[in-house]
């Protein structure tokens, strides 16, 4: 499938339905009232998203990866805030696991789209 349109990368799409999950989780009261970890988290996973989309945008492969990299960092940011949640019993550990899959997945589907971009610039320059 060609990608004419941030919309139209997989690790974007997941990365949506993640926000969405954490977005969810406001129901837990506690959680809602634990202001500094709602919004961290909250903030981490938008920006794994948005870095997606503002990357797609700059124009240049290099500055792509750049992009990509943030959000991969975004994502490791957001695995690790939800072993608070976890230990903070925010969440259950089917929830946990749950929300843990969907990071490891748009981490997976981030790395393998850097590293078709890395290689796809190496074909180039070589041509």
């Amino acid at each position: 499938m060609k990608i004419t349109k941030f919309e139209d990368i997989e690790s974007w799409k997941e990365s949506r339905l993640l926000i969405s999950a954490i977005y969810s989780l406001r129901s837990n009261k506690n959680f809602d009232k634990d202001f500094g970890l709602r919004d961290q988290i909250t903030r981490a996973s938008v920006s794994i998203m948005s870095n997606i989309a503002e990357g797609f945008n700059s124009g240049y492969s290099k500055s792509f990866i750049k992009y990509l990299n943030i959000s991969y960092g975004s994502a490791s940011e957001v695995q690790s805030l939800i072993y608070i949640l976890l230990d903070q019993s925010y969440i259950d550990k089917i929830t946990f696991d749950d929300l843990y899959k969907r990071i490891s997945k748009i981490k997976n589907l981030i790395g393998a789209f850097i590293q078709y971009l890395q290689n796809n610039k190496a074909r180039k320059t070589k041509n």
